[in-house]
């Protein structure tokens, strides 16, 4: 591994592509420390501290996850890439219902530039609406979280909009700026970035906190060691469920033209076992978070009735009150709700991006086919049967991974912000981005004929079946 690394610094292209990567991803974390105009920073950061465990708390820290944001810092990558990720989505699901949008998908690298230019538009219009709900939000309440000199001013409206949507548009740049001229995806670089950064936070707390004894203490010795086991287990799950593919065999007709037969060839069409990746998480999460965003909202506007003969309203007050205690993130009841909507989400989006019928026509149209069954319609029955057999084990991945930091931060009683590396959305992300960007690098090293940090064997040049002339 060492060599490989060494290998990356001779290929000078490749070098300049890392080197381009790592200097876009430092300016968007100086962008991230650079606060919006008007906003009364320490009255942010007290509000911050004491939302920590609130509806609208949980809210910022689960979208600063996936966003690449904050919020709660109010700077002008606060909305991050959540925008650009919504209005993609949002295309997405539509190019599957369009006629249009399909018929531009077909028409190939024009088609596809069309709709990223209208992803852009979106983009911009969701930055538009996003950045005043945020700026109303910073004005209301008792306590305004901006200057008394520019609460609802013109100014301040003007200001914060342009500085939070040129932030988001600017990020996206940056991640096409990285496709483009780096290495690795942009948006999900940025993503990544943002992760990570969150922690050192998590090692000091635990550092802060630590006791060799465990007496008066939070982390002792054990729970240190159980939560480096965790973490390596976890994380080693998720690279083998990332990677986890179902191969169907295929097999090309035969084709004799003249003298010489044609095709023949055996092949496998791989068919990913986590094939919604992490959206079914993110869908369940955003989600799961409405219920108790109203459950709040209803307890703290219904008072005790004072009237004991109001028995209907006290009815009502009663319900709500068991449903909001026991719909915590650490009550059964939650999680199995949680659970649900991940299978729910994993098959919706599985039947989405999955088209057994085209992939049947294409296989049929370049004749091939799978042996034993007939090219058609029995194809396209089968690979949706498979897929949703495979869907059902990589659903219950998913459901584990999600509910790890909450169990763990509900019996344990260590910090979210430590067990939330321990699986969910963040960690999927991290696991996923960082398996393909090694991947490029590899392919790149592999190119030049150099040992990449996959191959086996203590000897030089590509570890690949074939490489050398062997069979």
């Amino acid at each position: 591994m060492l060599q490989a690394f060494i290998n990356i610094f001779r290929i000078a292209e490749l070098r300049n592509k890392i080197f381009f990567t790592l200097g876009m991803l430092c300016i968007y974390r100086i962008g991230f420390f650079i606060p919006l105009p008007g906003v009364n920073q320490e009255a942010m950061k007290e509000w911050g501290k004491n939302a920590s465990d609130s509806p609208v708390g949980n809210i910022i820290d689960y979208v600063s996850i996936f966003t690449g944001g904050k919020l709660d810092q109010s700077t002008i990558f606060g909305l991050g890439i959540m925008p650009y990720i919504s209005a993609a989505i949002i295309f997405q699901l539509l190019t599957t219902v369009s006629e249009k949008l399909k018929a531009l998908q077909k028409e190939g690298p024009a088609g596809r530039q069309k709709i990223q230019e209208y992803t852009r538009y979106a983009t911009l219009g969701l930055c538009l609406v996003q950045s005043v709900f945020w700026l109303k939000f910073l004005q209301s309440g008792a306590e305004p979280l901006v200057h008394a000199k520019y609460h609802g001013t013109l100014l301040f409206w003007v200001c914060g909009t342009l500085a939070l949507t040129s932030g988001t548009v600017f990020l996206m740049w940056l991640g096409e700026q990285i496709d483009k001229y780096g290495i690795g995806n942009g948006i999900s670089l940025i993503i990544t970035a943002g992760i990570i950064a969150g922690m050192p936070n998590a090692i000091q707390m635990i550092s802060s906190n630590f006791s060799v004894s465990g007496a008066d203490a939070q982390y002792g010795v054990d729970t240190v060691i159980f939560l480096a086991f965790a973490f390596v287990v976890v994380v080693a799950g998720s690279i083998v469920i990332t990677q986890g593919q179902r191969r169907i065999p295929i097999q090309q007709a035969k084709h004799t033209r003249g003298r010489r037969v044609y095709g023949g060839q055996r092949s496998y069409l791989p068919l990913r076992v986590n094939h919604g990746g992490v959206m079914p998480i993110i869908f369940a999460s955003s989600l799961m978070i409405l219920p108790s965003m109203v459950l709040a909202y209803l307890g703290s506007a219904m008072a005790i009735p004072e009237d004991t003969s109001s028995g209907f309203y006290r009815v009502i007050y009663s319900v709500i009150d068991f449903i909001s205690q026991n719909f915590t993130a650490n009550s059964y009841p939650y999680v199995v709700v949680y659970v649900g909507l991940i299978y729910f989400f994993a098959y919706f989006w599985t039947t989405v991006q999955f088209q057994p019928k085209e992939m049947a026509t294409q296989l049929r149209d370049h004749g091939s086919f799978i042996p034993g069954l007939r090219p058609g319609p029995r194809t396209a029955e089968y690979l949706e049967t498979v897929m949703e057999r495979i869907t059902y084990v990589g659903a219950g991945f998913l459901a584990l991974i999600a509910v790890v930091p909450t169990v763990v931060s509900g019996v344990f009683e260590i910090d979210f912000m430590v067990t939330q590396f321990l699986g969910g959305t963040g960690l999927l992300i991290v696991v996923s981005v960082m398996l393909d960007f090694v991947q490029r690098i590899e392919a790149s090293l592999l190119m030049r004929n150099y040992q990449g940090f996959l191959a086996s064997g203590g000897g030089k040049g590509p570890k690949i079946r074939g490489a050398r002339g062997g069979a």
